[in-house]
């Protein structure tokens, strides 16, 4: 029979960690990391009623996961599917992003995840957060890359994230009936620099031939709309339509990253890199592809323009943002414009805009009595 204990793992700080022992027919053992921790040695009333708290909230826990267990639902939708392999649903998560941008980060993410099987199988059943720790830890701490070096914090969050979507995608698929991931810490992200181009760049990318044309079309007018790679990649010509409202053509669009339906005005100049208007269901940027030819030939221009900057397709995006915020627009409407769910996110090109003001008011001449 199926039993729980609750653990106390002693942690470094003079506190312990509050913990699930799962005792599982068959002499299966899980262990489950609360986020609950008790101080060893309380000395004032507000600390032995913090202890009192966290181990009452353990209990309800452990009463919770063992009602779980007696009507078999820890975790699995059905017992046969909890047999399933891990490592195989994500290969076809993979597969499924082929022709998408975020293909090499998912495929990468794979090979990282069969490395660190070592050759074993993984089954749901046994993907518990005390695995995605033991992960996570890799990710951080293993030197996995082909310099066998560390990967770096936010490519580890990256990769981090999609096991976790992959394990989103499993319960809305009703292979597990439980979202783990989210009861698992994810990674700080580290604060980066996001490159992107001056108003004068980009007129220089506009007068300097690319050897593809619809790469420096796509390209431009990710420039003038904000739009990922992936959106402006997928978009048709019926996605764009003249609003007689509001006097000027958008984008009624899907996001392929987060699924969520956007409106989004667009300039007459964005307009003129999408060519001559073809049928509703054709895409626009037909022929555009992700790939390491394309990826230098995006290089070969930006050099040929005299640009010595390490530019992306990305960067497109982050120089819309950044442009915008320049010349006043509100931090709250290019949010909205970028499709953002989260301020935040949009906050970090604020940062950028912060030090071009350092940088603008630093060219000023020098002068003194």
């Amino acid at each position: 029979m199926a039993s729980i204990s609750i653990r106390e793992r002693a942690l470094k700080d003079g506190k312990s960690r509050l913990v699930l022992d799962y005792y599982l027919p068959g002499g299966k053992r899980k262990t489950e990391k609360l986020d609950l921790t008790v101080i060893d040695k309380p000395t004032t009333r507000e600390e032995r009623e913090n202890n009192k708290t966290a181990r009452h909230l353990a209990d309800k826990i452990r009463s919770k996961r063992f009602l779980e267990i007696s009507n078999k639902k820890y975790g699995f939708a059905d017992n046969q599917k909890s047999q399933g392999s891990f490592p195989d649903y994500f290969k076809k998560e993979v597969e499924k992003r082929k022709r998408t941008g975020s293909h090499g980060n998912w495929q990468s993410t794979y090979q990282i995840l069969l490395k660190f099987l070592d050759g074993k199988d993984l089954t749901f059943e046994e993907v518990d957060t005390d695995f995605l720790e033991k992960f996570k830890k890799h990710l951080l701490e293993a030197r996995i890359t082909k310099s066998n070096t560390r990967l770096a914090r936010n490519s580890a969050l990256s990769y981090f994230n999609k096991v976790k979507a992959a394990l989103n995608q499993a319960f809305d698929d009703k292979i597990i009936q439980d979202k783990i991931g989210q009861r698992v810490k994810s990674i700080k992200e580290q604060d980066t620099h996001r490159e992107y181009l001056t108003i004068e760049e980009l007129k220089k990318l506009v007068d300097t031939e690319c050897e593809s044309d619809l790469l420096k079309r796509a390209f431009l007018f990710s420039a003038a709309t904000g739009l990922r790679w992936s959106d402006v990649n997928s978009i048709t010509w019926a996605n764009i339509e003249y609003s007689d409202e509001l006097l000027c053509h958008q984008l009624r669009f899907v996001q392929q990253k987060t699924k969520a339906a956007e409106i989004l005005p667009i300039s007459s100049q964005a307009l003129e890199f999408v060519g001559e208007r073809g049928n509703d269901v054709d895409r626009v940027f037909k022929g555009l592809k992700y790939s390491s030819w394309h990826n230098l030939k995006l290089r070969e221009w930006v050099m040929r323009a005299g640009i010595r900057k390490t530019i992306t397709f990305h960067c497109a995006r982050h120089t819309y943002a950044t442009l915008m915020l320049t010349h006043n627009v509100d931090i709250f409407t290019v949010s909205k414009l970028l499709g953002h769910r989260n301020l935040k996110t949009t906050q970090i090109y604020a940062k950028v805009v912060d030090r071009r003001k350092v940088d603008a008011i630093n060219q000023l001449p020098t002068f003194s009595f």
